[in-house]
């Protein structure tokens, strides 16, 4: 879908259970890297006290919170919220690159199916070891 012609659409999705919010500078900052940052959205649970450190983060940077309640413990319910609005922005079909910012592996599948649809990805997270025999599913930088 990228080609020369034209600067690549990101949309920023954040897991912001599973990152810090120290990285978002450096998110950012390779997000643009990328082209024009049009969606930027974080997922989480804003009603529990862990989260209150995102707050200023996310309105000094235009990030849309989405309120992902935890129903049941153990259960990650806004991996599923993200989930379902990347296929959405994929199907809408207005974005060449997706920025997917998590610290577990819960997204893997996600951007090798953004792969499969000839769309750039970029995973950010805090490295974790990964067993050998499993290939990275994001794009390589360029």
């Amino acid at each position: 879908m990228n080609n020369d012609d034209h600067e690549r659409r990101v949309a920023v999705l954040i897991d912001a259970e599973n990152i810090a919010p120290k990285y978002l500078p450096i998110v950012l900052s390779e997000a643009n890297n990328l082209g024009s940052v049009n969606i930027k959205r974080i997922y989480g649970d804003w009603t529990m006290p862990q989260m209150s450190s995102w707050r200023t983060v996310i309105l000094d940077n235009s990030i849309q919170p989405i309120q992902q309640y935890s129903n049941v413990s153990g259960k990650n319910s806004s991996d599923s919220a993200l989930i379902i609005d990347a296929m959405d922005l994929l199907y809408q079909g207005r974005f060449d690159c997706f920025c997917i910012v998590s610290s577990d592996s819960d997204f893997t599948r996600l951007a090798a199916r953004l792969r499969e649809s000839e769309i750039y990805v970029l995973g950010m997270g805090e490295q974790k070891p990964r067993r050998a025999s499993s290939p990275p599913a994001v794009s390589s930088p360029t």
